[in-house]
């Protein structure tokens, strides 16, 4: 019997309806979030979920009060169920371009489904590029990582490499010596300048140049850093800082296109999210890469009160202007009555 209403429940939600308040692209923290806050303001809304997180690699999210350690699918299975119990609609699918027609934007779905919006966020996240190193990629979010917050304290006195891959990356490794007296600095595509290579030794943090030219696996766990000389380095972990390429091709119809940020790009944002296309908000990641699961979710709810707010402004004008119409209307035909009484 629960099977059967489990069923209907995920039929019923994932059907697309023709209008809503607000689209959300975008079925993450950031993309839920913005949901919950406008479907307990009574709105329409749907969210629109390819159901590729970017941090799905991982075993938890970390450092979000009182969801420490749960799983990322867990978390988004929370989160759908409470935009639904508010009336909400979570649909599965991927959004493949959007266009605007008057006061309204058209969502077309890769599916060739389609649906019509007031307002549109856009919570897509982005895609972590990573080195083209041979055992990189299938240790991501494993004992390959990025962020001293996400993974620092599951790592916590290990042997730790950091590879250099950009400008960003001293900064990286200077904020992983804080979590082990063992760090090493690769430097493969960027040699530290005079100052960083000072920050460094005085971190106690060895320098070792030259090419990675792949990882060493054993056991199933990373057993170290292999150089193109030949030489390995044995490391327990590895910290990466991928490049940030933002999945929101489908605005550039829209004039909406990514700019340049210290870690890749972004759909540049002004507080609460609003964009530079009018009805168009972004939050989480798309907007700012370094965002937390914590941080993206308080965006998202941000955004979803601006949007709220401004289409209860956009309400309020119209209703005003149909108060200023009924009572011109009200007055011309008392004119009239009264003339017609005079004659």
């Amino acid at each position: 019997m629960s099977r059967t209403v489990v069923v209907e429940v995920v039929t019923v939600a994932d059907q697309l309806k023709d209008g809503y308040d607000v689209a959300v692209a975008g079925g993450g923290a950031a993309g839920l979030s913005g949901a919950l806050m406008l479907a307990r303001s009574l709105r329409s809304v749907a969210v629109i979920d390819a159901g590729a997180p970017r941090n799905a690699a991982a075993t938890g999210v970390h450092g979000f009060l009182s969801r420490d350690g749960i799983p990322p699918a867990e978390l988004l299975e929370r989160g759908r169920a409470e935009v639904r119990g508010y009336g909400g609609h979570v649909v599965s699918g991927e959004v493949s371009s959007v266009a605007r027609a008057d006061d309204r934007f058209t969502v077309t779905l890769a599916d060739g489904r389609s649906t019509r919006a007031r307002r549109l966020l856009v919570a897509t996240g982005l895609v972590d590029e990573l080195p083209d190193i041979p055992g990189l990629r299938a240790r991501w979010g494993r004992d390959v990582v990025h962020c001293p917050y996400c993974h620092g304290w599951e790592i916590r006195g290990q042997a730790i490499g950091v590879l250099a891959t950009g400008p960003l990356s001293v900064h990286q490794a200077l904020l992983f010596s804080q979590l082990s007296d063992d760090v090493t600095f690769f430097s493969h595509a960027m040699a530290p300048s005079g100052e960083q290579a000072g920050e460094l030794a005085a971190r106690g943090i060895r320098v070792i140049a030259g090419q990675v030219a792949a990882l060493e696996i054993a056991g199933d766990r990373l057993a170290g850093v292999r150089l193109s000389d030949g030489r390995l380095v044995g490391r327990d972990a590895l910290a990466v800082s991928p490049r940030a390429a933002v999945r929101a091709g489908f605005l550039a119809p829209l004039g909406l296109a990514a700019a340049a940020h210290p870690v890749g790009e972004h759909i540049p944002s002004e507080p609460g999210g609003r964009s530079a296309v009018p009805g168009v908000w972004v939050a989480g990641n798309v907007t700012d890469p370094a965002a937390q699961v914590g941080s993206a979710a308080a965006a998202g709810a941000f955004a979803g009160a601006h949007i709220n707010a401004d289409l209860v402004a956009e309400e309020t004008s119209q209703a005003v202007a149909a108060s200023a119409l009924r009572a011109s209307w009200r007055h011309d035909t008392s004119a009239t009555a009264s003339a017609g009484r005079e004659s």
